[in-house]
């Protein structure tokens, strides 16, 4: 690889941090060392190659992460990771949430929710050059973003002549560098296994983000594809998918101190950021989301109380809401009183300083260091300004603002579409549109936009968005009864939400939707040319950022290496390594007393109430009553250990990533964090930062004696 300015930072210098860092595999040799230090016992640069043991056996699901554990496309991951295909597989006669799944034969298992995928990453390959060429790089605004968006496409195409694959282009450090990921995309996944909710998701969001946890977070789903080994569609004729690698599951249990390392796909850190963001983000943008996650949890609490079927539909998206609202708020409370904002404009403010010293620097630098700030601040005023939209439309109508959308990108080459429509999209895209009944209630859907319409109803009118106040037949200033009359209408004159009728628009072209009397598609026809006139007014200033934003990160990267100090690229959902060891607390979050490493099965008895979040199975409470352990006690705990603390620098969109041991065996799976710790995603604190995994023990404890699923402990090699 192409040695940058960026990857000769890393090679000059690491700063000390074993636990800090979401690296890129091909970065772990520059941190051999520190690796081996902390315990590592193969070579460093094994990690390294995607297709090798145990890369090769990590995949993600575009959200979570998992990984292959049998030769038969048997995936690994967290409870939560699977819930939404749990959820839409239940009914009121069959609820799969509250008794759990277990498919003794392949033929039982159950298709997933739509649109699950399982990315199998294949080769990764820098292509900064190719994206911001010589020409690009003298371009501002949407002429950049147009220009890369070209390059970028050109190189998802040339990579995606070969089938099944996805490819993507994603940027790292601000736009500085970009890589191109290569994976088959993995579009039959089926449920295979899930423990009930009284063991996957026990605690619930009572427990959620705490320390201690008693939460069996895992779930089994399988790969399938075409009997020639092709990604393919869901068929009955379809066939395991053979992985070329598969995790083992470690035989020796995990102790305090030990090394481990998770391997997997993060979300989004925000650790680059600038103090301007940091303070927008945490003054006004989560305490926003806060607001509107709760209305949103309330309003469908209220209308699903006495539906059980409309509380199936909804069940992933309250799980989903609920992880971020407390989420958030335990950011916004992390950051109350802290000193982050001061540490960031020092920081920030001694960044210019260096800049400025130098006349050279200065001519190279200044500029945009200056213009990223006022940008970011446009940026944040029109968040703020627009905020309220996103909720206020009905499900259905952005649905047909997609199809619409849809049809007349297909009125031009595939090249010439915009990214989410071209043919390489289809799939994704009809498979979304087929399912959304499965996850939609129109009496929920009402009862939210109606909600969030009345907040962005009493905004000043020059705050409207014009064309939307006019497709949805409504005005500055309305009140709830007038609000409501105009939903009723809307949603009374449309067919959308029946799955046949909203299929066929799928194929559908813009003259048969012009032609349309469908409230909903009507919207959408109406809302088009204003849609594109915001989207070219985002991308205008979208460009301008993104080229002011990678010279800011540039000069970063050589302040911070003249200091000594390495960079890591921010999360930004592509595969990274972190590393540390097995370990408590000396203090809690309120500053007393302190947190042991392990919880075990005495705490689920401790906790069980028999009803709501902390209901065990009464088979689970029988064994643990009757200390049928097996081959699963710990020797020193003398019980079946349930979730461990340790170091690793982890963050959303790791939920499911393997956890493994020295010798890169399986030993749990990352599923959360501490309340007082995920304020890492801006800040990390090494004292204080600590990710909760499920202990490989308690998975293939309840596995054997409570779910007696012996297929797949056997499929496994767990003898």
């Amino acid at each position: 690889m192409k040695k940058t300015l960026l990857s000769l930072a890393i090679l000059t210098s690491f700063a000390a941090q074993a636990d800090e860092g979401m690296w890129m595999p091909q970065q772990l040799p520059q941190v051999a060392k520190q690796l081996k230090a902390a315990g590592l016992k193969l070579d460093p640069a094994t990690l390294t190659k995607l297709t090798e043991f145990p890369a090769g056996a990590i995949v993600s699901l575009g959200g979570c992460s998992a990984s292959f554990v049998s030769p038969q496309g048997l995936v690994i991951t967290n409870h939560h990771c699977v819930y939404n295909s749990v959820a839409i597989n239940s009914t009121p006669q069959r609820d799969l949430l509250a008794n759990g799944f277990l498919a003794k034969t392949l033929d039982e298992e159950l298709p997933a929710a739509p649109g699950s995928r399982v990315f199998v990453t294949e080769e990764v390959t820098n292509v900064s050059n190719r994206v911001v060429t010589p020409e690009v790089a003298k371009l501002t605004g949407k002429a950049r973003v147009d220009a890369m968006e070209k390059n970028q496409k050109a190189l998802v195409a040339e990579c995606e002549k070969d089938p099944g694959y996805r490819c993507t282009v994603p940027s790292f450090y601000g736009g500085l560098e970009f890589y191109r990921i290569k994976q088959l995309e993995i579009r039959d996944v089926r449920l295979v296994h899930a423990p009930p909710s009284g063991v996957g998701k026990f605690g619930g969001d009572t427990d959620n983000w705490m320390w201690p946890r008693h939460t069996g977070d895992y779930g089994f789903y399988r790969a399938y594809v075409s009997k020639d080994g092709k990604a393919a569609e869901f068929s009955k004729d379809n066939v395991p998918y053979q992985p070329k690698h598969v995790l083992k599951i470690a035989k020796e249990g995990v102790k305090e101190g030990d090394f481990i390392m998770a391997m997997g796909y993060p979300g989004r850190t925000n650790r680059h950021r600038l103090p301007s963001e940091v303070a927008f983000t945490f003054d006004w943008n989560y305490p926003a989301f806060v607001k509107a996650s709760g209305e949103t949890l309330a309003i469908i609490e209220r209308e699903t109380k006495n539906d059980p079927a409309a509380k199936l539909k909804y069940a992933g998206q309250v799980a989903g809401v609920n992880n971020y609202y407390k989420n958030r708020k335990g950011m916004i409370a992390s950051y109350e009183g802290s000193d982050i904002l001061a540490r960031k404009t020092a920081e920030h403010n001694a960044l210019k300083a260096w800049v400025n010293a130098s006349p050279q620097r200065k001519a190279e630098f200044g500029a945009d260091i200056e213009s990223v700030e006022k940008l970011i601040a446009e940026r944040d005023a029109n968040t703020k300004r627009e905020f309220f939209l996103s909720y206020s439309t009905p499900r259905f109508l952005n649905s047909a603002r997609a199809l619409y959308r849809l049809a007349n990108e297909r009125t031009k080459p595939d090249a010439d579409r915009k990214s989410g429509y071209q043919e390489r999209d289809l799939p994704r895209l009809t498979s979304s549109i087929t399912g959304q009944d499965r996850t939609y209630d129109e009496k929920v859907d009402k009862a939210l936009v109606l909600n969030f319409l009345k907040q962005y109803s009493a905004q000043p009118a020059n705050e409207h968005n014009v064309a939307f106040d006019n497709a949805l037949g409504i005005k500055p200033g309305m009140n709830e009864a007038e609000l409501k009359a105009a939903l009723d209408k809307l949603y009374a004159g449309s067919q959308l939400a029946n799955k046949d009728f909203r299929v066929q628009w799928l194929n559908k072209s813009p003259a048969e939707f012009q032609a349309s009397n469908d409230a909903f598609i009507k919207a959408a026809v109406a809302l088009y040319d204003a849609d594109r006139k915001d989207e070219a007014q985002e991308e205008e200033l979208g460009g301008n950022i993104q080229k002011a934003y990678a010279s800011y990160m540039k000069a970063k990267i050589a302040y911070m290496n003249s200091k000594g100090q390495a960079v890591y690229p921010d999360a930004n959902s592509t595969l990274r390594v972190t590393f540390g060891n097995v370990k408590g607390r000396e203090y809690g979050a309120d500053g007393t007393g302190s947190w042991t490493a392990f919880t075990t099965v005495k705490g689920v008895v401790a906790k069980h109430t028999g009803e709501g979040e902390f209901n065990a199975p009464e088979k689970q409470l029988a064994a643990i009553r009757a200390k049928d352990f097996g081959k699963y006690a710990d020797p020193k705990l003398k019980t079946v250990p349930v979730d461990y603390l340790a170091t690793l620098d982890i963050t959303g969109g790791n939920s499911g990533s393997a956890a493994l041991n020295a010798k890169a065996e399986l030993i749990g799976l990352a599923f959360d964090g501490t309340l007082d710790s995920i304020i890492s995603d801006w800040d990390f604190n090494k004292a204080a930062t600590r990710d909760i995994q499920v202990d490989i023990r308690y998975i293939l404890w309840n596995m054997e004696k409570v779910d007696h699923a012996d297929n797949l402990l056997k499929e496994m090699g767990v003898k």
